[in-house]
């Protein structure tokens, strides 16, 4: 990687972290040279414009993600256990951005739900191609037999989904000490009902 890809990446980095604090619309290329004390026309040649600053954004914390989240899931066995890697890596995903303002996605989707523009069509891309991987998770876990041939893909993803946004709610907002026990208990019970039954011998 050159310099400039270098340099460009460090002042991503930081306008990912300055997002979490201000959100997408109150990130700007002024903002941004401000916070980094960089002139705001350098700047303004990498970004062009706040909204592929904000779209650029976007780019980087689905990075951040893939490192942080799919990549050491990816590694599990095929079926459950890569599904339950994938949701265990989600659940310390918040963890890993206890940082003020928390996880980027989940404050864009504030944000962003009745705004529309390119900048949530990204968002909501990346969210649904986040759903499709939980998907198609599980019909994996079926193909190997590990869940029942009934079992519902897209709406274990929807409820994986689901759980992974209450215990963002509950460990952030509500401080509940007991909030990571709650969402494993929670998806442990959907991929009990997932599973197939074994017959009596």
């Amino acid at each position: 990687m050159g310099k400039g890809a270098v340099t460009r990446q460090k002042i991503l980095e930081h306008a990912v972290d300055l997002a979490r604090r201000v959100g997408l619309e109150g990130l700007s290329i002024g903002r941004l040279a401000e916070d980094l004390r960089l002139s705001k026309s350098g700047l303004f040649a990498h970004f062009r414009s706040k909204e592929k600053l904000q779209l650029q954004v976007l780019e980087a914390a689905a990075a951040q993600f893939v490192d942080a989240v799919v990549k050491p899931a990816l590694t599990a066995a095929r079926g459950e256990a890569r599904l339950r890697a994938l949701f265990e890596r989600w659940l310390d995903w918040t963890e890993l951005n206890a940082r003020p303002g928390g996880c980027l996605f989940v404050a864009a989707s504030v944000e962003l739900d009745d705004r529309p523009g390119p900048v949530r069509e990204r968002l909501v891309q990346l969210q649904k191609d986040w759903l499709d991987m939980l998907a198609q998770a599980t019909r994996i876990a079926v193909e190997q037999g590990h869940f029942r041939s009934d079992a519902d893909p897209e709406q274990l993803a929807h409820d994986a989904y689901g759980i992974a946004l209450a215990y963002h709610h509950a460990s952030r907002l509500l401080r509940d000490p007991k909030a990571k026990k709650r969402a494993r208990q929670a998806i442990e019970s959907r991929l009990r009902a997932a599973r197939r039954t074994r017959r009596a011998s």
